[in-house]
């Protein structure tokens, strides 16, 4: 398992959940649509159960989640920080990221490995003091980030989530795209103002 204790002690380093765009997160096989926005929130705030939490469908046979985190920007993630702090036996047991993809499915999370996983702690962190390093190399020029949070720790019948908590360093916005327009056809009379066009276009002998 890939971790470090300490994360209480470095909450100014969690602060890219600014960065997040957050009307544009999304989430796979989540129980109540757009919870998955509540576990995005300020350090200080990690401790705070969120209502409602995260959790994966229970009606479904796989007890995972798919999370999409874009920003509006690039990012160097750092570490990440997952607290659970739900019934016993939700807590989610396995985390895997994908980097820069904004059209993961079930079925291409299934036939492409990912940029790191990690083992989860079993009882879900629940004072957030556990912090998952990443594989830095890994996780620079991050537009967007894809997590599968999976395998409930006692066998429960769903994962839950409170708080998910991103380290790193915000780089630079990302760039907006510049709209030209053309003209599709030329305007009557403009080609006798440029010269060498229309009137007068013509050799002359001398």
């Amino acid at each position: 398992m890939e971790l470090a204790s300490g994360a209480a002690d470095c909450g100014v380093a969690y602060s890219l959940y600014k960065h997040v765009s957050t009307d544009h997160v999304r989430c796979l096989n989540e129980a109540l649509p757009g919870s998955c926005r509540s576990v995005l929130r300020p350090w200080h705030t990690r401790l705070q159960h969120p209502d409602p939490p995260l959790r994966s469908n229970p009606d479904e046979d796989e007890q995972e989640l798919l999370l999409h985190i874009p920003f509006d920007g690039a990012v160097k993630l750092k570490a990440i920080s997952v607290i659970s702090a739900g019934p016993p036996g939700t807590a989610p047991s396995r985390m895997k990221a994908f980097v820069n993809r904004d059209d993961l499915d079930w079925a291409a999370v299934a036939a492409m490995p990912p940029a790191q996983e990690w083992e989860l702690a079993a009882d879900g962190d629940v004072r957030g003091v556990v912090e998952y390093p990443t594989q830095v190399s890994r996780f620079t020029g991050v537009h967007s980030l894809d997590l599968v949070l999976s395998g409930a720790s006692g066998g429960a019948e769903h994962i839950e989530l409170h708080f998910l908590g991103l380290k790193g360093e915000f780089a630079e916005r990302r760039r907006q795209a510049v709209e030209a327009v053309y003209e599709a056809r030329p305007v009557p009379g403009d080609g006798q103002r440029i010269p060498g066009i229309g009137e007068g276009a013509h050799w002359h002998a001398g």
